[in-house]
């Protein structure tokens, strides 16, 4: 089932559940599919690496959001940020954990004979595109440079 049918559908639940939360965030989630549709002009259905991309910034841009509320001392609107985020990654594929993303990116250095941060781009694309929605580039991107200094 295409993520556009499974966003409905939690829609659906949402508001027979009066559940105002989870219906915002899923609208947006929506909203930024059809965004998507209509910029690449395809009527039919998003590339699933692209559906991942959306919900993977969409989940970035709460919890960036709440990080900033939280530092400004706004609990109040960093909570419903964060609930957003989590109703959000329902979506996303199961998280890997750094160690499993360190053997990945071990690979990776050993496949392209990487040797210094010259080579981080090689390293990094290689990496994010077998690791599409299981890690967030940051956590890539720390664990590359750790790896190749």
């Amino acid at each position: 089932m295409s993520l556009e049918k499974l966003v409905m559908e939690q829609m659906k639940a949402a508001m027979k559940s009066k559940d105002t939360v989870a219906l915002q965030a899923l609208r947006a989630v929506k909203s930024a599919i059809l965004l998507a549709k209509t910029e690449n002009g395809a009527a039919s259905e998003l590339p699933e690496d692209l559906e991942l991309k959306i919900l993977q910034k969409q989940v970035k841009q709460r919890k960036d959001s709440a990080a900033i509320f939280l530092e400004q001392g706004r609990e109040d609107l960093a909570k419903p940020e964060l609930a957003e985020a989590a109703i959000i990654e329902q979506f996303l594929p199961e998280a890997l954990s750094d160690e499993e993303v360190e053997k990945v990116v071990l690979a990776a250095i050993q496949k392209t004979g990487a040797s210094g941060m010259k080579d981080m781009g090689k390293v990094m694309g290689i990496v994010s595109k077998e690791l599409a929605g299981q890690a967030d580039g940051k956590t890539i991107s720390t664990l590359v440079k750790k790896n190749l200094i």
